[in-house]
C-alpha cells in the first residue's frame, strides 16, 4: 500500500528533522513523512558528536557554512529556550602553541569578525590562565558565543514539534528504491512501505551519495567516512578544563584537531582524532563492512586525496592505537594531562563517524553541498557545523523545495 503525501524526507537525523519543520512552517497543514532506517532517531552523526554549538569562527566568509551557522546558532538557542532543552553558552579558547601558528590564529580572528561574532578577544600568553588555568600557549582567542548542548535531546524536541505540526516519523524505514512518478511526484520504496510525494528531500548523512544515485542523480562526489575517537578525562582530573579548549586547526584539513569539550551532561571529552573508517557505521577499530570499504577503494578521489595526506593519515592512525600519543596531543594544549588521566567513555560512546564528501579530483568538499533533480533535493555534504546550523539549513532547503509543494 502506498501512502500519498506532499513531502517525504529521507533521514531522521537532526538535519532531516529540521528540514521537515521548515517545510511545514512554509506550508502549514501539508502532509509529510520522515523515513528513518534505524529503529530510533539520531542514531549516527547527530547522536555521536561532541555537542558543541559552534559560534561560526572557522568558516570562510560568504560560504554557506558561515551564513547558516550564524543564523542557525541563534535559531537553535531560541528553540532550546522555548522547548526546555538545556544548553550552555560557555565559550571556548583556541590556543596557539607555537609562533608558527600565530598567522593562522590571525586568520581565525579575521574570519570570526567577518562572520559577525562579537566579543572575540585576543589573549596574550599570560592572559590564558584567567580563562583556563591549566592551558598553555603563546596566544589564544576567547570566543564567548560557543556553547554546548545534547543534540539527541534537540532531535527529540524537533521530532515532538514535528508531530505537533502533523508530520509523521517512520523508524525502521530504509529507502530501497526511488522512482519519479511522471512530472508530478516521486515514489520512495522503503522497508516500511512506499511513500509517494510531490517533493523528496534526502538528508541521508552517511548514505547521502548512495541515496542520490538511487534517485538517478549523476553526482561527482562520494562519501569517505572518517572515524573520530574520544577519550574522557577521569573525574578527578576534570578540573583541568573549565570549558572548551581547541588547537589552531590545519587549514589543509576540515578537522579541528584534538580538543577538550565539557559535556552538557557532565564530564570532559578529549578528542577526536580522524582516521579512515572501513565501515560507514563503524564505531570501533575493528569495524569492517565490505561494501563500504570497496566503495572507498574504488573511488578515484580517495586515492588522489590519500597521496596528498598520507603522512597526516599515518599520524592519526598511530594516535588511534596509542593512548600515550593521544595524550601527547592533549598535552600540547593542557600540559598537565597524561595518559593516565584518559579513560574510556561509557559503553556505546567514544566514537563517531563523519560523512565527508570527496570529489573525484581528491578535493574534500568543505562547504555544505546540495544536489537537485526533478522534484527532489539531496544534501550531499553536511558535516560540522550542521547540527548547530540545522534549523537554518532546513530553511534553506525548504525555500528551494517550496516551488514543488
Amino acid at each position: 500500500m502506498t501512502t500519498r503525501v506532499d513531502a517525504v524526507v529521507v533521514g531522521g537525523g537532526i538535519v532531516g528533522l529540521a528540514t521537515s519543520l521548515a517545510l511545514l512552517a512554509r506550508r502549514p497543514g501539508a502532509s509529510l513523512v520522515v523515513l528513518e532506517k534505524e529503529p530510533r532517531l539520531a542514531a549516527h552523526q547527530t547522536g555521536r558528536n561532541s555537542g558543541v554549538i559552534h559560534a561560526g569562527l572557522y568558516y570562510k566568509p560568504g560560504s554557506l557554512k558561515a551564513a547558516l551557522c550564524a543564523r542557525g546558532r541563534a535559531m537553535l538557542e531560541r528553540f532550546c529556550e522555548e522547548h526546555g532543552v538545556r544548553f550552555e553558552r560557555c565559550g571556548k579558547l583556541v590556543v596557539a602553541t607555537s609562533d608558527e601558528e600565530l598567522p593562522r590564529l590571525d586568520e581565525l580572528e579575521r574570519r570570526g569578525r567577518a562572520n559577525g561574532l562579537t566579543g572575540i578577544r585576543r589573549l596574550r600568553a599570560e592572559e590564558i590562565h584567567a580563562h583556563e588555568p591549566h592551558a598553555a600557549g603563546v596566544a589564544a582567542l576567547h570566543v564567548p558565543q560557543t556553547g554546548i548542548v545534547d543534540y539527541r535531546e534537540v532531535a527529540r524536541a524537533y521530532a515532538s514539534e514535528l508531530a505537533r505540526r502533523g508530520g509523521e516519523v517512520r523508524t525502521g524505514a530504509r529507502a530501497t528504491a526511488i522512482e519519479r512518478r511522471g512530472a508530478d511526484g516521486v515514489v520512495v520504496e522503503s522497508t516500511a512501505g512506499a511513500v509517494e510525494a510531490r517533493v523528496l528531500v534526502a538528508c541521508a548523512g552517511l548514505e547521502s551519495d548512495r541515496v542520490a544515485r538511487m534517485a538517478g542523480l549523476a553526482i561527482d562526489v562520494a562519501i569517505v567516512p572518517f572515524r573520530g575517537e574520544y577519550w574522557m578525562l577521569r573525574p578527578e582530573r576534570e578540573h583541568l578544563v573549565r570549558h572548551l579548549v581547541y588547537p589552531v586547526p590545519d587549514p589543509a584539513f576540515p578537522f579541528l584537531g584534538v580538543h577538550f569539550t565539557r559535556r552538557i551532561g557532565g564530564g570532559v571529552e578529549a578528542g577526536p582524532n580522524a582516521v579512515l573508517a572501513l565501515a560507514r557505521e563503524g564505531y570501533t577499530r575493528t569495524s569492517f563492512a565490505a561494501r563500504d570499504a570497496w566503495d572507498v577503494a574504488r573511488w578515484p578521489g580517495f586515492w588522489r586525496m590519500a597521496r596528498r595526506t598520507w603522512r597526516s593519515g599515518l599520524a592519526e592512525q598511530w594516535r588511534s592505537l596509542s593512548r600515550r600519543s593521544f595524550a601527547h596531543a592533549c598535552a600540547r594544549l593542557v600540559p598537565a594531562v597524561t595518559a593516565a588521566d584518559l579513560a574510556r567513555p561509557p559503553a556505546g560512546g567514544g566514537a563517531g563517524v563523519r560523512a565527508q564528501a570527496v570529489r573525484r579530483d581528491g578535493a574534500l568538499v568543505d562547504d555544505f553541498a546540495f544536489a537537485e533533480g526533478q522534484r527532489m533535493i539531496h544534501v550531499l555534504n553536511a558535516p560540522s557545523p550542521a547540527a548547530t546550523a540545522s534549523l537554518a539549513i532546513g530553511e534553506e532547503i525548504a525555500a528551494r523545495a517550496e516551488r514543488w509543494l
